[in-house]
């Protein structure tokens, strides 16, 4: 259901909205009119189907981009917020208008160069838009209310739909053209993920001490983490089988740039402790921030919470 709350004008056009969603914008623009739409390069998602189709029938890119993201905002509409799906029509119409008006040459024709910083370019378009609270691309939404009907996680959703795109452009264009537009994707999709979770992508730090006491204090108190202690046992060494004693292995949930600062504190407290790191794919729950791996999952559900419609609307 629809919540009947009104647009929220002010979160709509806020500073950090308008800024981040022009740069992307303005990145995403250069990308396709100086690197891919001038070699038939591909990056996912609907403007990847705005290519093919372009190539097909001679239909207008810009036209075809905001036909076929139009479903996939009505039901960003429906399932998300109003504010949220009027900023994303805001944000294509606004890369339509000015793809229309200003010509960018294209900037290479070396293959390579062009899927890696075409890849890169897009990428980061769509990162800074999404930090701005909209979409170029609506098939993400489609992949988040997907992903709750089936055994699959968004990106493996996303995934398998732009692979028959590739499929579909290896016809269309070439078998090489389709391999270079996966190199696209690839390179996109990770500088979107480090664009929209930067510093804060979060990982498990676990820490075996036989300071154990001293090191819970230090992450508890010196650096404000939460911690969970999983009880276990130290030994079992080659040639010292029998040797082994109980121990606490703790476990804390850290961001990339506090990673180095812990373990340097730990080591002065303990020389000898081990430590391994995790990449964590999600997180909820707990005292510690909320984080989904998938960057535009999380982007949902942080507007869900802050939008104007309320989860279960």
């Amino acid at each position: 259901m629809v919540s009947k709350n009104p647009i929220n004008w002010r979160s709509l056009f806020s500073l950090h909205s308008v800024v981040y969603s022009l740069l992307g914008i303005f990145a995403a623009m250069i990308a396709l009119e100086g690197f891919m739409l001038p070699n038939h390069f591909l990056d996912g998602g609907v403007t990847g189907i705005s290519i093919v189709v372009e190539e097909m029938l001679g239909i207008p890119f810009t036209y075809l981009l905001v036909a076929f993201n139009l479903p996939f905002l009505y039901l960003g509409y429906r399932k998300i917020g109003k504010t949220f799906a009027l900023r994303a029509l805001l944000s294509i119409l606004l890369l339509t208008v000015l793809m229309h008006f200003i010509e960018i040459p294209a900037v290479t024709e070396d293959k390579v160069l062009i899927a890696v910083f075409g890849g890169f370019l897009i990428g980061l378009g769509l990162g800074l838009v999404i930090k701005g609270g909209g979409v170029l691309d609506g098939v993400e939404i489609m992949a988040v209310y997907t992903t709750r009907n089936s055994a699959f996680s968004t990106s493996e959703i996303i995934l398998v739909f732009n692979g028959l795109i590739f499929l579909g452009a290896a016809f269309v264009f070439d078998l090489e053209a389709a391999m270079y537009s996966f190199l696209v994707y690839f390179t996109a999709s990770k500088t979107t993920s480090y664009i929209i979770d930067g510093f804060e992508e979060f990982t498990a730090l676990t820490i075996i001490s036989k300071d154990c006491e001293d090191v819970k204090s230090l992450i508890v108190n010196g650096y404000g983490k939460a911690i969970t202690v999983y009880k276990g046992e130290r030994g079992y060494l080659p040639g010292a089988y029998e040797v082994k004693h109980d121990c606490d292995i703790i476990m804390t949930i850290v961001t990339r740039l506090e990673i180095h600062r812990i373990k340097e504190a730990t080591l002065k407290i303990d020389p000898n402790a081990f430590f391994f790191v995790q990449r964590i794919k999600e997180v909820k729950g707990g005292i510690g921030k909320q984080t989904a791996k998938d960057p535009f999952e999380d982007h949902v559900r942080k507007n869900l919470q802050k939008s104007d419609v309320q989860p279960g609307e």
